[in-house]
């Protein structure tokens, strides 16, 4: 995970940080000033989530990296998967405690920053700290994952940069939990899911969804956190070098192209692994086609049916089988 200085033309000035010492410099030289002035004031929990646009960018992002890591939530209304990833990174952004800050951008309201940043799909998730950006993850990823990648990124702030996060108020947090709203009918069984991918119990997440769909077949989190654990247990193993190269060596095998399709879209490229098996479906037949056709079916649920780019997947799917 290496920190790289962003060119924010038009919306930022980073000429300041075109190196790591110098960021590094500006990050102390911005706390040596907040301790001249009595020290920052600690924050409720519920100030740890904001929401960042082009204009409050460089005030809400850039000058704060100085004190603490700022992790970056690019989403969209229509992003199924960010539904499923930013209250996650919500709840993580109050577990760590100040260790680090979430701001939320809405691609569709902010095209600069999605520009800016080189953003191809999301959700995607980056960070800036001390002035200097740097990608974290894109597409489906697992809580496990998530929390190492965050641990990695503090433990950057703290050793290159000194920074130690933000005071958060722990009266606040405990009003906060005070009035948490009551437990749903099936949080217990989707906390158990969540659970179990923190764990890499995939196979436990997969059944603690399904307990939830036996009762309640239309269930949109447990169908969509289905679909999610059942594409990471099937990518969980395979090497994605020998299934890239399998898949390119033998465009008429369909397993290879479902496995390099599920690849795909667990790494954000969602319309390659719609394309990819819009184009098996179309040049296969019998059992392959149905294989290749249920699959792409399955991705769906994975990305949301209201997903345009799902309705366009589903139009191209049409017209090769009829």
């Amino acid at each position: 995970m290496q920190p790289r200085n962003m060119s924010m033309s038009g919306v930022v000035d980073l000429a300041a940080v075109k190196a790591a010492g110098e960021a590094k410099a500006k990050a102390e030289q911005v706390r040596a000033e907040a301790a001249r002035q009595g020290g920052s004031a600690a924050v409720s929990p519920s100030a740890l989530v904001i929401d960042v646009d082009e204009a409050g960018f460089e005030r809400d992002v850039l000058q704060r990296s100085a004190e603490v890591p700022v992790v970056l939530d690019f989403w969209a209304e229509w992003c199924e998967p960010c539904k499923q990833l930013g209250p996650l990174l919500e709840r993580l952004a109050v577990e760590y405690n100040g260790r680090f800050l979430l701001a939320k951008i809405d691609v569709d309201a902010n095209q600069m920053l999605m520009q800016q940043f080189g953003i191809q799909g999301i959700p995607a998730v980056f960070a800036v700290v001390a002035g200097q950006a740097l990608p974290l993850f894109q597409g489906a990823v697992p809580e496990a994952q998530i929390r190492e990648t965050l641990d990695q990124l503090i433990q950057i702030g703290e050793e290159r940069f000194g920074l130690t996060g933000i005071a958060v108020d722990a009266g606040a947090s405990e009003g906060a939990a005070a009035t948490e709203l009551r437990a749903g009918p099936y949080d217990a069984l989707l906390e158990a899911a969540l659970s179990a991918l923190d764990a890499g119990d995939l196979a436990g997440a997969v059944q603690a969804y399904k307990n939830v769909l036996a009762d309640d077949p239309a269930h949109p989190e447990a169908k969509l956190g289905l679909a999610q654990a059942e594409l990471l247990a099937r990518v969980q193993d395979l090497d994605p070098a020998a299934v890239r190269k399998n898949a390119a060596e033998n465009p008429a095998n369909v397993t290879a192209q479902i496995a390099a399709a599920d690849l795909d879209l667990v790494g954000g490229h969602v319309q390659d692994a719609f394309g990819r098996l819009v184009e098996t479906v179309r040049r296969t037949a019998g059992e392959d086609r149905d294989a290749a056709r249920l699959r792409l079916l399955e991705l769906f649920e994975v990305i949301g049916v209201d997903d345009p780019r799902v309705t366009a997947a589903r139009q191209a799917l049409a017209r090769v089988l009829f």
